[in-house]
């Protein structure tokens, strides 16, 4: 995606999905969300936006977002609809370690974003500190995990957390907490795996010849 089209309109069968470029400042991505709304006023007006993809949007850039498409120019946002609090009681941990919904994010997560997904989270790019990631399966990056990582947050203690690097902030699996290293980290040169092995989160280097 180029510099003038760091912002795509997709169509759905339910609306409008508009894709950002993760890698433009957000300041210009606006500014670009506003021309190319502008140059199809007509079209936009009314019309219905389903999700944004591409960036991972801060909550307070996603009001930024949601003021100029909805207030300025009349489009309307459709908001997903949470899951039934009685269903929500009844669901089981995720258990598709394997298999299963997996959300691709091709950005670098920075610091105060959040990610929260029920399936498992791949991630191409890095995790800075002060970022969270959440998933109730595994979690991959494929880059360096230095913020907060939380697999199998429903109580799966079968997944795990991947990274070329990873120096994360705090890990847990399930409930349970990786413990801090005793003396400075050592930058690997092999990815590292993080599973609960004898009900300690453990660290170690990942071989697939093993």
């Amino acid at each position: 995606m180029s510099r003038n089209s760091c912002v795509e309109f997709k169509g759905s069968k339910e609306g409008i999905i508009i894709h950002f470029d993760g890698s433009v400042d957000f300041n210009n991505l606006k500014t670009q969300l506003i021309c190319k709304i502008e140059a199809g006023k007509h079209f936009f007006n009314g019309a219905r936006v389903v999700d944004f993809i591409g960036r991972v949007l801060t909550e307070d850039e996603k009001n930024e977002i949601k003021e100029i498409i909805h207030n300025s120019y009349g489009m309307v946002i459709l908001e997903k609809k949470e899951e039934n609090p009685i269903r929500l009681t009844e669901k089981k941990a995720f258990e598709g370690i394997e298999e299963g919904n997996t959300k691709f994010l091709r950005a670098t997560v920075r610091s105060g974003q959040k990610i929260n997904y029920p399936g498992n989270v791949v991630i191409i790019g890095d995790v800075n500190p002060g970022a969270e990631v959440v998933a109730e399966g595994n979690i991959l990056v494929m880059g360096a995990m230095r913020g907060f990582a939380h697999a199998g947050s429903s109580g799966n203690e079968r997944a795990f957390v991947a990274a070329y690097c990873l120096q994360p902030t705090q890990l847990r699996i399930a409930e349970i907490i990786a413990r801090s290293p005793d003396h400075d980290t050592i930058k690997p040169i092999v990815p590292e795996l993080a599973i609960i092995k004898d009900h300690t989160v453990v660290i170690e280097p990942y071989l697939p010849n093993k």
